[in-house]
């Protein structure tokens, strides 16, 4: 098996750059569930529930909202540990983009089915609109919504939106609303541009920061306070959030000592979502954002770039990131078996990383060639794919016009202020 492993298939794969990955992803998949940092354990909202008996639950009829990342200190997964549970009615599991066991590439889901596990019917919820998840919610029995799904910190990771159609549903339900809260991989940083309403997608539903430096559990308060009162017939559900114990806000995964599940196929690190808070607008563009390798949004790159692509970005000297000049040849996805030109993008200091002010020079300069391109979406009122992402035309309209990278991230500067203000009230650590 060995002899089989060529240069060329190496290459291929991306398994040559996964060998030269930074330690800390390694670390942090090496942690126990129960990490410590700073010498205080840190406890996801799971294991806290789980600690009192699931004593949250007892006497509900208990849907719960999850995928892999949902798992206990012994690795178990929260589904699995409620159905062995005396004294508790699960009536249902509901999967979001990718599933519930995590099958799924992007921008699909798994079918209704009964998990063999537990037996528990398992509902597609992905892409369901609240009035949809309101009659699965029903068709399950459902009077209380756990949610358990390890988020990545930005807009356009659709499980946020998931969570927030199922408070909607919820209240339209009657039922109460529980979110087991987890760390928020990237930090408490904010940055990048709010969504406008005319650019609401399935990638972001309501005016929010692309990075919003919130875990599931205050995103849940802030929705609950600022957005649902203006979804439809108005009120807030009523909702419960067990936070997080012995976590230090502004903690990157890395330095919890907690493992590190994929919340998606994509997402194999917490590397990859410090780097996905910027360069997931990639996806908007014809040049591969690294899908197809082992490190997706690490690797950017494209047939038509060449060595001077790293040369360029790394002459901007941007804070804690370096690019190194690199070639990759994606198995799926963009530029499949072709052999792309680009970078890999190296977080050196992650405490001084910009995410997204690293992306907009990234785009600056791939812009730059003759063959760049934006991706277009057929069909609809806003056809640009990167326009949905950004949340608006703006980041797509000043790349065009040859505006230089710290012109176009001064853009939202007051819309990061604004948000910085109105999420205050929902922070939960501090």
């Amino acid at each position: 098996m060995a002899s089989a492993l060529t240069r060329r298939s190496l290459v291929a794969s991306g398994t040559a750059a996964a060998l030269a990955a930074p330690l800390s992803s390694s670390a942090a998949a090496a942690g126990g569930a129960s990490g410590r940092h700073g010498g205080r354990a840190v406890v996801p909202g799971a294991d806290v529930a789980a600690a009192s008996g699931w004593r949250l639950l007892r006497g509900r009829r208990t849907g719960v909202i999850s995928n892999p990342t949902g798992i206990l200190r012994d690795a178990r997964h929260v589904v699995d540990s409620l159905a062995e549970q005396d004294g508790l009615d699960i009536v249902g599991v509901f999967g979001p983009e990718h599933g519930f066991r995590g099958s799924a590439q992007a921008g699909e889901s798994e079918p209704e089915f009964e998990d063999p596990r537990t037996g528990l019917t398992v509902y597609d919820a992905y892409g369901a609109d609240a009035r949809k998840m309101a009659e699965l919610f029903e068709k399950a029995g459902a009077d209380t919504l756990v949610f358990d799904i390890q988020d990545v910190g930005v807009r356009f990771y659709t499980y946020i939106w998931t969570m927030y159609q199922a408070m909607v549903a919820a209240r339209s339900v009657g039922a109460s609303f529980v979110v087991l809260d987890r760390p928020n991989p990237i930090g408490r940083r904010v940055d990048g541009p709010m969504l406008e309403p005319e650019f609401a997608s399935g990638v972001g539903l309501k005016p929010l920061i692309q990075q919003h430096g919130m875990t599931v559990g205050e995103l849940a308060r802030y929705f609950n306070g600022e957005l649902l009162p203006h979804e439809g017939d108005g009120g807030r559900v009523e909702l419960k959030v067990v936070r997080v114990r012995g976590w230090k806000p502004g903690t990157p995964a890395q330095h919890t000592g907690l493992p590190w599940v994929p919340p998606s196929p994509n997402m194999p690190t917490p590397d990859t979502a410090s780097a996905y808070a910027g360069t997931g607008w990639f996806e908007g563009t014809n040049l591969s954002e690294g899908r197809g390798t082992t490190q997706p949004f690490q690797f950017v790159g494209a047939p038509y770039l060449d060595h001077r692509y790293s040369d360029r970005l790394n002459a901007y000297g941007l804070p804690g990131v370096r690019f190194r000049e690199g070639y990759f040849v994606p198995t799926f996805s963009k530029h499949e078996g072709k052999t792309c030109a680009g970078v890999q993008l190296l977080v050196t200091d992650p405490e001084r990383y910009q995410a997204v002010p690293t992306a907009v020079a990234m785009l600056v300069e791939a812009h730059r060639y003759e063959g760049f391109a934006w991706r277009k979406d057929s069909g609809t009122a806003h056809p640009y794919w990167i326009d949905k992402l950004s949340g608006s035309a703006r980041l797509r309209t000043m790349v065009d016009s040859g505006a230089r990278p710290d012109g176009i991230a001064a853009a939202w500067r007051e819309e990061v202020r604004e948000f910085e203000r109105a999420r205050r009230p929902y922070l939960l650590y501090g």
